[in-house]
């Protein structure tokens, strides 16, 4: 989970490949820097990371926010269920 300040919001990237995490807890990391490798975790077929942000950690009252990437086009914010292909 990363910390996008003190209160928030968090960013979830669930599915990472085991003890490949190269962050430390409470590290300060950077956009584009590596945090660990994709997997194979979860109810799926096929390697995939997992990303969502909430308003909180506490999951019984999280509310999921919206997430915009940064692609060669230009800053994407997807629609339900829009695949955005990131490189």
């Amino acid at each position: 989970m990363i910390a996008l300040g003190d209160d928030g919001p968090f960013v979830l990237i669930a599915h990472l490949r085991k003890s490949s995490v190269c962050v430390d807890v409470g590290e300060v990391v950077e956009s584009g820097q590596v945090i660990g490798q994709c997997g194979n975790s979860g109810n799926s077929t096929q390697p995939h990371v997992h990303v969502q942000v909430t308003d909180s950690t506490q999951w019984s009252r999280a509310r999921g926010m919206p997430i915009a990437f940064e692609t060669p086009t230009g800053v994407e914010l997807p629609s339900e269920s829009q695949i955005i292909l990131v490189s």
